[in-house]
């Protein structure tokens, strides 16, 4: 059994993890021992008591590899270990990165620019309207968004992206073939043909309340950084963005009203250090003094925004003038002002226009 399949192997392990797979192949010299030594050898190992040893033995000689990748295959899936070139980079850098990741859909190089929108699950029509709108625009800029497909703010981001026509990519609780919730199936599959749905877990392996934790180092650890709109003090959003910070990356948070127990966890994150978020802008420029490349994938994203015919009349109007007042688009389009405002705003939304002074607009692409 080579590397990559003693990888699926104990991945697949109750009870074994990814700490305990590295003190050992350190211990051994290889991951492949693992499957090969005596229990007397494991012992040795710092962290490795009686009860882990009996697991590996009890388990390691009744589970097959390719079986497992053939079940994945018939899923419409496929298993990518850490020694795969497809296995996301950002994710080596953790502390207990998973040993293999079930996909749906696909993983690129540029999810290593990704940012992770979280938050409650019980979110408020403001949260939810916030988490959308910023995982639009990051989409819109090329940014693949990040987030665990969970009901409420997760399930806003994904949205979100989606509607953007960018990348996103889910990172679930349990196996692909037990998800949760289970009204987001549709959304799901939305997401595979623009992103990536991925788990560690192994199929079979119902979400609860151990695995949703342990999901969200995955969430953080493949991004580079993470936003969290609404979150009470002890939500799993907060271990989120904890995870995050020990990680590395940069936190995030959307204030809200002083009375509501959503803004808890992100003015607690504001008081010890992090990026107060009121519109994209306060993401993006972080994200591009990190990331000089981004400007680039921007303006490709930016070519690439889906306009209506009455947008682009809008639009067509600001090219040859190169801004005008509301009141000029008015009368040039002989539409009323109700509608101009409405194609305004959602041509703010995707980032076409901008508001100027006087009840000017004018275009962010000269």
């Amino acid at each position: 059994m080579d590397e990559r399949q003693t990888y699926i192997v104990l991945n697949m392990m109750q009870g074994v993890g990814p700490v305990t797979v590295r003190n050992l192949t350190e211990a051994l010299g290889s991951v492949e021992a693992i499957l090969q030594a005596d229990g007397a050898d494991m012992k040795r190992v710092r962290g490795v008591g009686n009860e882990m040893v009996g697991r590996i033995l009890e388990q390691r000689g009744r589970l097959d590899p390719a079986e497992e990748e053939a079940r994945a295959e018939k899923a419409g899936a496929r298993i990518v270990t850490r020694v795969d070139a497809e296995y996301p980079k950002r994710l080596l850098q953790v502390y207990d990165p998973p040993m293999a990741l079930y996909v749906r859909g696909t993983l690129q190089s540029r999810d290593e620019a990704g940012v992770a929108v979280v938050g409650s699950r019980r979110s408020s029509h403001y949260g939810l309207e916030t988490a959308e709108r910023l995982a639009f625009q990051l989409a819109q800029h090329g940014v693949s968004v990040v987030s665990g497909l969970a009901r409420g703010i997760d399930t806003a981001a994904h949205r979100g992206a989606v509607k953007g026509r960018g990348r996103t990519v889910a990172v679930l609780g349990g196996g692909l073939d037990c998800l949760f919730p289970p009204e987001n199936v549709g959304l799901a599959e939305e997401i595979e043909k623009q992103g990536a749905v991925i788990t560690e877990y192994p199929f079979g392996r119902q979400p609860d309340k151990t695995t949703f934790p342990v999901r969200n180092r995955i969430v953080s650890g493949m991004s580079q950084g993470v936003v969290v709109v609404e979150a009470d003090v002890t939500s799993g959003a907060m271990i989120t963005a904890n995870q995050a910070m020990e990680q590395g990356r940069t936190v995030y948070a959307v204030p809200g009203r002083i009375d509501s127990s959503g803004s808890r966890g992100p003015h607690r994150l504001i008081k010890q250090g992090a990026r107060l978020v009121e519109t994209v802008e306060d993401i993006l420029e972080e994200l591009q003094s990190l990331l000089p490349a981004l400007p680039a994938v921007r303006r490709a994203m930016d070519d690439a925004v889906p306009l209506s015919e009455a947008e682009r009349e809008v639009v067509g109007l600001l090219e040859a003038e190169g801004e005008s007042d509301v009141d000029t688009l008015i009368r040039r389009t002989g539409k009323r002002a109700a509608e101009i405002s409405a194609l305004i705003m959602g041509l703010e939304i995707k980032r076409v226009v901008k508001m100027l002074p006087g009840q000017r607009v004018g275009l962010r692409r000269q």
